[in-house]
């Protein structure tokens, strides 16, 4: 016989507790789905139901995902990290990219898996990030399959467009592509601290001539958190290049890479943005070189992969809410 006194010891002790909080009662192994059918039925969740036991959260939490703007929803925009050396050796770099490190490139099959799986998976736009992407001799033909497939944005420091580089930019799609330039300053000395003498009025150099072939041009400056406020300087300097104010990035300077401080980003401070490099799936681009924001290594199939991100992080605002319950003292 299916013993349901489970259900009166559940209405008791669910309604002593606040919205959000979550009870736990013994059930009949006998009947296991009449657990879920009473949640589904009185509005309320069932977390689990483990070795005879119940766990049932008063309501239901809502849906952090649908609460994001729509651009902020994981996958919506997925990040492809193209190869991982540079030109540069910056003293901040979040990927330790430099001219020493591993190229660790895709290659142009899976970059056209992925650019066709994005396609069915949703993703309205793709990022194309190194490293320096025009070191690689095929970027044309990698951002010719990605531009083929969506909207896509090319992140550079701007400073190969000459020779066979400029050439490749020639051959580049400048109405399905827009190239963000690094830029942290509107005078070279505090660029160049980071970056290298020499860096700043190249990457200047180079965002006139991205602008020259037609290109929207967005430009991305990295600073210490307590250099934002003092920004007017330098959005005036981009809108004389023709930069528009909106395409004018300002990001935080992130402890992570090589970087020795900036802001601490977690799992549980980041919204994630589903990336990609040969070593598997990151929670974010910030966080491509480190294992602790690895989310997994099967890069394929990709909807499978943007799926458990995005489990991942409706999981973790889920155990967040439930941490910070209610304790009345009064």
């Amino acid at each position: 016989m299916v013993n349901h006194r489970w259900v009166l010891d559940l209405v008791e002790r669910i309604g002593a507790v606040a919205r959000g909080a979550t009870v736990s009662v013994p059930v009949d192994p006998a009947d296991p789905d009449a657990v879920a059918a009473w949640c589904a039925r009185t509005g309320n969740e069932l977390v689990e139901v483990r070795d005879g036991v119940a766990t049932v959260r008063r309501g239901r939490l809502p849906d952090p995902i649908a609460e994001l703007d729509p651009a902020q929803v994981p996958g919506t925009r997925v990040w492809l990290y193209t190869n991982f050396d540079c030109n540069l050796a910056c003293d901040y770099c979040c990927a330790r990219s430099s001219p020493q490190a591993a190229r660790r490139a895709f290659g142009a099959d899976r970059v056209r898996r992925l650019a066709a799986e994005a396609v069915d998976a949703g993703v309205t736009e793709l990022i194309l990030t190194g490293g320096e992407p025009f070191l690689l001799p095929d970027i044309d033909e990698l951002v010719a399959t990605c531009t083929a497939a969506l909207p896509t944005t090319l992140l550079t420091n701007g400073m190969l467009f000459r020779g066979r580089r400029l050439e490749a930019l020639r051959r580049m799609d400048p109405t399905r592509l827009a190239l963000q330039i690094s830029l942290d300053s509107a005078t070279p000395e505090p660029h160049d601290r980071h970056r290298g003498r020499g860096s700043w009025a190249r990457a200047v150099a180079g965002i006139r001539t991205a602008r020259e072939h037609g290109y929207r041009v967005r430009v991305a400056a990295t600073l210490p958190p307590e250099q934002t406020p003092q920004l007017q300087p330098f959005h005036t300097f981009l809108d004389s290049l023709g930069v528009a104010r909106e395409d004018q990035v300002i990001r935080a300077l992130a402890h992570r890479g090589v970087a020795d401080h900036g802001l601490e980003l977690t799992l549980e401070s980041l919204i994630p943005e589903v990336t990609i490099t040969t070593d598997g799936v990151y929670w974010h681009p910030v966080s491509a070189d480190h294992d602790d924001q690895l989310v997994t290594r099967d890069i394929f199939p990709l909807r499978a992969a943007i799926d458990e991100v995005r489990r991942r992080f409706t999981e973790q605002r889920a155990r967040a809410t439930t941490a910070a319950q209610w304790f009345p003292c009064a």
